[in-house]
């Protein structure tokens, strides 16, 4: 495996301004934060990709995410909402690839956001819906329609 710095985070030879720590993930500041108070959830066992993470592993991030959220709304940090971002892969903007969550306190005019591109965000016909669920879910292993 090539270098990784949230490995190197993870291995002491980065230093980080840890949040919450366990087996499974740590949790730390981000150094490069949107927001203050911007923290990194990421798995103790590298995996690049969601592909690559242990579904229990990844449970265990969202659920200390939230926990993560619901302190920096009773902490003096301001924040008037919390996003939750994970990128997966290149295309979707992963620069580090060691999966990590993003927890990152919002607040009224703080000039982060998705922007969309031309066209996206119309609403589109049922059929072309349907058709996109199908093949989403014919590629999802198990799934049910009920």
């Amino acid at each position: 495996m090539n270098s990784c710095v949230f490995c190197d985070i993870l291995r002491g030879k980065l230093a980080s301004s840890v949040v919450y720590r366990d087996d499974l993930c740590w949790a730390f500041m981000d150094i490069r934060p949107v927001n203050p108070g911007h923290v990194l959830v990421i798995p103790i066992r590298h995996a690049a990709s969601l592909a690559e993470l242990h579904p229990e592993t990844g449970t265990h991030m969202f659920r200390i995410a939230q926990r993560i959220a619901q302190a920096l709304r009773e902490s003096s940090i301001r924040c008037e909402g919390v996003n939750l971002f994970l990128a997966d892969g290149a295309a979707a903007g992963q620069e580090v690839f060691h999966v990590h969550l993003h927890v990152v306190p919002r607040f009224e005019g703080d000039g982060f956001g998705f922007r969309r591109s031309p066209g996206s965000g119309a609403i589109r016909p049922r059929d072309e819906l349907d058709d996109l669920a199908g093949k989403v879910r014919r590629a999802l292993p198990g799934a049910q329609v009920l």
